[in-house]
Formats: structure tokens, sequence, C-alpha cells
């Protein structure tokens, strides 16, 4: 079962803007329930959630999203940065790929997801 609708007229890698991307809803209960079991099963239900996967702007596969906050200010700010360059090497955020999109890596022949957002290392260890 897959975490969204999948749109046909979306290229890989394509994700619905804001506006349109369909929210969890009442005919999701069943997948939530499983994807809580499994979270459960694993240890990591207060480790992972969902997050709805969308776009405001386009990213380029050379770019990540970067977000820092500020939680004197409560502020939270997101930007891209080109994935080469970018000093925050810290996952917040992931979203799985087709089978024919994995990418290797030291720990597998491939892994089933990619990262979408970094976080400034420094904010993430504050929490």
């Amino acid at each position: 079962m897959p975490l969204m609708p999948m749109q046909t007229s979306l290229a890989p890698h394509s994700l619905p803007r804001f506006e349109d991307a369909e929210p969890l809803g009442p005919r999701d209960a069943d997948f939530a329930r499983d994807i809580k079991a499994v979270l459960e099963k694993h240890g990591n239900l207060d480790r992972f959630g969902l997050v709805l996967l969308h776009d405001h702007f386009s990213v380029g596969s050379d770019e990540v999203l970067v977000e820092t906050n500020d939680p004197q200010a409560r502020t939270l700010h997101v930007e891209v940065e080109k994935k080469g360059e970018t000093k925050h090497a810290h996952p917040s955020q992931w979203r799985f790929v087709a089978d024919s999109e994995e990418t290797p890596t030291a720990q597998s022949d491939s892994t089933p997801y990619e990262a979408l957002m970094l976080c400034l290392t420094v904010a993430c260890s504050d929490r």
C-alpha cells in the first residue's frame, strides 16, 4: 500500500503542490493502523510518524531542503542548499522511493528511502 495516492500525471520525484495534496483522512484509518503496528513492532512509535509529501516549489535532484530553528523565538526556517555543499548532515525527513530509484549506501546495496530535509545539527540536538 503506498504512503499517499500517486497521481499518474506526476513525473518520478514529483510531488503534488500543497494545495492539491490529499491529507490523511478517515479512509486512511486501516493504513495508519498498519503503519502504527509496524512502528510499535520495531520500537519506533516515538521516533517516526507521518508527513504529507508535497511541494511548495521545485527542488532539484542535486539540492536538499535544510531546516534551522530558533527555540527561543519559536521559529522554523527552511531553505534550499546544494547537496554537495551543505554542512548540515542530520536528516530529519525522508520519503520512500520505488525499487528502481533506490541508491547504494555504505550499509547496504540499496535503501528504500531518500532524505528530503536536513536539520541544523545543533538545533536538532537541543530538542
